[in-house]
C-alpha cells in the first residue's frame, strides 16, 4: 500500500522544522513508519547543493538558485521520497514544490508558468498528500531568526533576505492555500510550542483517520 506524503512550509522562523520533528516522534510511538526529510539537502547530492547554495558568499543568479533547487527536488524525488512511498512510509518534508512557488516565484518574481513547468519537471507530478502551512506574521519570524543568531546559530544566504520579500513569500503561500483548501491547512504558528503541537496533531489525526 502507497504510504501518504505530508510537506511542512512556512517562512524562516515559523517552527515548522521544530514541529516535524515533534511530529514524527508522535507518530513513531504510535508505531507509524516515519522517514523525515528537507528541501534542500533529502540526499546527499542534496546536503553539497544546499551548502554550495546557502554558504556560498558570492551573488546567485536568480536562475541558478531556481535551478539549483530543483535539481535537488529531482533527486530528493527519485532516490528518496518515490521508493519510501511505494515502501507504504508516511514521509514527512520540510519544505517540497510550494516553497519554489512563494520563495522563488513570488520573491524573486519569476512568472507563474516557469514555476509550474520547473516543478512539474523535477517532481515529475508527485504532489503532497497534504501540507501543512506554520502562517507567522513576518516581523514576528524576524525577531524569532534574530534570536537564534544571537544565540550562535549559523546564518545563511536567505536569513538576509528583506522584509518585504518575505512578505510576498508568505502572501504567496496563503494564496496557495485559498487555492488548494483539500491540500492545505493554515496553522497558526504565533503561539508556544505546545499549543502549535496540539494543532498539528488534530490536523495529523484527522487526515490520518
Amino acid at each position: 500500500m502507497r504510504g501518504k506524503f505530508i510537506t511542512f512550509e512556512g517562512i524562516d522562523g515559523s517552527g515548522k522544522s521544530t514541529q516535524l520533528r515533534m511530529l514524527a516522534s508522535e507518530l513513531r510511538l504510535r508505531g507509524f513508519d516515519v522517514l523525515t526529510t528537507c528541501e534542500p539537502g533529502g540526499t546527499p547530492l542534496g546536503r553539497r547543493l544546499r551548502e554550495t547554495f546557502l554558504e556560498t558568499e558570492e551573488t546567485v543568479a536568480p536562475l541558478a538558485e531556481l535551478l539549483l533547487f530543483a535539481a535537488d527536488r529531482a533527486q530528493h524525488v527519485n532516490f528518496l521520497i518515490k521508493p519510501a512511498l511505494e515502501n507504504g512510509k508516511i514521509v514527512v518534508s520540510d519544505r517540497y514544490a510550494d516553497a519554489t512557488a512563494a520563495y522563488q516565484g513570488a520573491g524573486r518574481g519569476f512568472d507563474e508558468e516557469t514555476i509550474k513547468q520547473v516543478i512539474r519537471l523535477a517532481t515529475g507530478g508527485l504532489k503532497p498528500d497534504l501540507t501543512l502551512f506554520f502562517d507567522l506574521p513576518v516581523a514576528v519570524a524576524a525577531s524569532r531568526t534574530t534570536s537564534r543568531s544571537n544565540d550562535g546559530e549559523k546564518k545563511n544566504r536567505m536569513d538576509s533576505e528583506t522584509f518585504e520579500f518575505y512578505e510576498r513569500v508568505r502572501a504567496s503561500y496563503l494564496k496557495i492555500a485559498a487555492e488548494e483548501p483539500e491540500r492545505f491547512r493554515v496553522v497558526d504558528a504565533s503561539g508556544s510550542i505546545d499549543e502549535v503541537k496540539a494543532k498539528v496533531l488534530q490536523v495529523i489525526k484527522a487526515f490520518l483517520d
